[in-house]
């Protein structure tokens, strides 16, 4: 029996290749926004049916979700059967709902111009309560010779 050492069908061009493919289409949120996702919906009339704000980048809601509809572009493209129709219905759809919507959207007060908007009113979290394991990051598990009283 013989077997194949994977690193004697090395090609580094097909590495490179590779990379180039997995680099990014638009390597930063503006490059995403004003290159690919303004263009798009250029058709649509946002002022008919919900708001868009040009100075988009001052509301953090609008950059965090349009953050993640940029990283799941940049994934979904790779696949060329169905990544992007699926980012269109499960991606850019609902979030496009929420950041255009003219009552609850962000951009809500920004009709004639930017409006900073106003964050939730928060009061201080008692102590302790953030200890309890349903607000923890960490997941114990009750099987491990550790678990109750955190990592050996």
């Amino acid at each position: 029996m013989t077997t194949e050492n994977p690193y004697d069908s090395f090609d580094a061009d097909d590495v490179t290749r590779q990379e180039q493919q997995a680099a990014l289409v638009f390597p930063t949120l503006e490059a995403f926004v004003a290159e690919y996702l303004a263009p798009v919906l250029l058709d649509r009339d946002v002022t008919a049916v919900g708001a868009w704000c040009p100075s988009w980048w001052k509301h953090p809601e609008v950059v965090a979700r349009l953050s993640v509809l940029w990283r799941a572009f940049e994934y979904l493209r790779h696949d060329s059967g169905l990544g992007l129709s699926h980012w269109w219905l499960h991606h850019l759809d609902p979030h496009m709902a929420v950041l255009l919507h003219p009552v609850t959207g962000p951009f809500r007060s920004c009709r004639t111009g930017h409006v900073d908007g106003t964050a939730f009113p928060l009061a201080p979290v008692p102590a302790g309560v953030m200890d309890l394991p349903a607000f923890s990051a960490f997941v114990e598990d009750p099987f491990l010779p550790w678990s109750g009283g955190g990592r050996p």
